[in-house]
């Protein structure tokens, strides 16, 4: 199995999905989202460890200045699925949980310290930064 194949597998059995068309598809949409929002080392890191074809979505988004709120992390991605916040949600843990576990913890915990708070939870962890 190849790499891109066994990541849509855990994207299609993370969320549930009856087809590998509708995983790919909320694949794409957040991997492509995920690369509007980060930039530098984290950004050359994530791609690197990436399938080839995730890794060409992600790396054809032009970063943004600074990353957005996990809140309209959210929205862009309910905008760009057609489908419901509750939906985006979903989705979005979905892919990025799936993302940790090819990434890996050290660069999980490199991503979420750059983005800012709120994305843990995202990401299928506890959201334990303190709030001043």
């Amino acid at each position: 199995m190849t790499r891109y194949r066994h990541l849509l597998q855990q994207v299609r059995a993370l969320g549930h999905y009856t087809t590998d068309e509708e995983a790919e598809r909320v694949l794409d949409a957040v991997v492509s989202l995920l690369g509007s929002q980060l930039t530098g080392e984290e950004r050359c890191d994530l791609a690197a460890v990436l399938p080839e074809r995730a890794r060409a979505v992600f790396a054809t988004q032009i970063p943004l200045p600074a990353p957005v709120t996990a809140p309209a992390f959210v929205e862009s991605l309910a905008h760009a699925l057609g489908t419901s916040l509750t939906a985006a949600r979903w989705d979005a843990s979905s892919v990025l949980a799936a993302l940790t576990t090819l990434a890996g913890d050290h660069l999980t915990d490199r991503l979420l310290s750059y983005l800012p708070r709120g994305y843990a939870l995202l990401f299928g962890r506890a959201d334990l930064a303190a709030v001043a």
